[in-house]
């Protein structure tokens, strides 16, 4: 019988934002039908043009900072911190604007087998 594995831990602003080139994305916890990941945004709104357009249902918290999504039929979404958004699979949207100081918690949903 082996060990199970050791707990894992961090703390969610350590090592916060910086002066990167974009996003930094760091899954935090991964499974089959879940995927968790922190989001330093360092100020950097989304490139011009592009658009998430992801095959899974997210679920995002901004815990730091704020910024407004934008959606492809026009809306526009203002978050600070606190405040939390679920996005279905194929909601196709960008960061319109964001602090420098912005991190997000994004937990990524879908089925177990990939379909």
């Amino acid at each position: 019988m082996t060990a199970p594995a050791p707990p894992a831990g961090g703390n969610l602003f350590a090592g916060g934002p910086g002066t990167g080139e974009g996003e930094c994305f760091e899954t935090l916890f991964a499974r089959p039908a879940v995927r968790i990941e922190r989001i330093v945004s360092h100020g950097h709104p989304s490139p011009a043009g592009f658009w998430y357009d992801q095959d899974d249902d997210e679920w995002v918290v901004m815990v730091q900072g704020e910024a407004e999504l934008a959606f492809a039929d026009g809306r526009t979404l203002a978050l600070q911190a606190g405040d939390w958004v679920s996005l279905p699979a194929h909601r196709r949207h960008r960061v319109e604007s964001v602090s420098a100081d912005a991190i997000w918690l994004a937990v990524h949903c879908g089925s177990p087998d990939g379909v």
